[in-house]
């Protein structure tokens, strides 16, 4: 299966299953990259090729990455890099 550009269509995508099925990975972003200390809810808004937009309890968060994303599953495998770099709690 070939990667998706990062389109507007495609970022709906990974955010609705994000925010339907990894919801407490949504949560951690808000936390470890966001700076949140206390989150209650997050829901993911947007992916673009330079950061993620996350609604953090009624405010608007940004998450950079470290790198340009190039498509869907360089998106796929940052979000999920970045959650197993961070601490286990």
């Amino acid at each position: 299966m070939s990667a998706d550009p990062l389109t507007p269509a495609v970022s709906d995508r990974i955010c609705k299953h994000m925010n339907d099925d990894h919801a407490e990975a949504v949560l951690a972003y808000a936390r470890h990259y966001g700076g949140v200390e206390a989150p209650v809810a997050a829901r993911m808004l947007a992916v673009r090729p330079e950061l993620m937009e996350l609604e953090v309890d009624g405010a608007c968060v940004e998450v950079r990455f470290d790198h340009t994303l190039t498509d869907s599953e360089d998106a796929h495998r940052t979000l999920v890099s970045m959650l197993r770099a961070m601490p286990q709690a």
